[in-house]
């Protein structure tokens, strides 16, 4: 199983929800909400063979950016994950506009190579998000929790990136809607935990498999389908970004 975009961090026992993760075979991108949380969580991480961490700049942290910049570009170099970052213009985010357009720009920059597997927060700000991308040539990035216009989704379908879907999608009918959109080679799977719930409990990373039942059902095939294609995804994904190692160590863990 693949959760592409989970706050391990955030949870109250991160250590045991990434050995539970590793024993129900799920291999998970750690998403961070600042640099300094990434420095601080690399050594723990290390420990796991099927947890990557990635570096991460919240838009809705941005009064923290100004000092926490630095610490993003001297750190980059430590991890072919960058996550979560983006942009949020949704009436939570919209104060700190600049900060996060100025904050996007220098991620965008820094992954312009198209080395690096992104993931990105894109609230009430898609069509921005978008333009970013395409003003450095950043060849694919994963659209995390996308909410945004059937229009807009087109737009980012046609420009060949990714998106990962998680549990609280499912259970809406606008992420119906959108899930009914995306390509079935477009799609991973994700968790967004401990943010999205499962019934009362937070969603943990093994929960991706409602996320897989869900997409059998539409997609009238087996759940194990489902699997080997968000996997076939993310593997070509990676080929795609030149991560033939990383590639080969994820194939020999699933």
């Amino acid at each position: 199983m693949l959760d592409a975009h989970c706050h391990l961090d955030r949870y109250k026992n991160p250590v045991d929800i990434a050995t539970d993760s590793a024993t129900h075979g799920v291999f998970t991108i750690a998403v961070t909400n600042l640099p300094s949380h990434f420095i601080a969580g690399l050594p723990h991480v290390r420990n796991f063979k099927r947890v990557r961490l990635a570096l991460g700049l919240h838009p809705l942290a941005a009064v923290d950016h100004n000092r926490e910049r630095k610490i993003f570009q001297d750190s980059i170099h430590l991890t072919s994950f960058v996550g979560e970052v983006g942009l949020d213009f949704s009436r939570e985010g919209k104060d700190t506009r600049v900060i996060q357009l100025e904050s996007f720009h220098l991620v965008a920059k820094s992954v312009a190579a198209g080395s690096k597997v992104v993931s990105l927060h894109s609230r009430g700000a898609e069509s921005a998000v978008l333009d970013i991308l395409m003003e450095y040539k950043v060849p694919i990035a994963i659209f995390h929790w996308y909410s945004g216009s059937l229009s807009v989704l087109d737009e980012v379908v046609s420009k060949g990136h990714l998106f990962s879907v998680n549990p609280a999608m499912i259970f809406s009918e606008k992420g119906k809607q959108i899930i009914a959109r995306i390509p079935s080679e477009q799609i991973l799977t994700e968790t967004d935990g401990p943010y999205t719930k499962i019934g009362r409990v937070p969603a943990r990373p093994w929960d991706v498999v409602h996320v897989e039942k869900y997409l059998s059902e539409v997609w009238a095939v087996k759940p194990e389908s489902v699997r080997n294609r968000v996997w076939s995804n993310f593997r070509q994904m990676l080929t795609m970004l030149g991560h033939l190692g990383e590639e080969k160590r994820i194939v020999l863990e699933k």
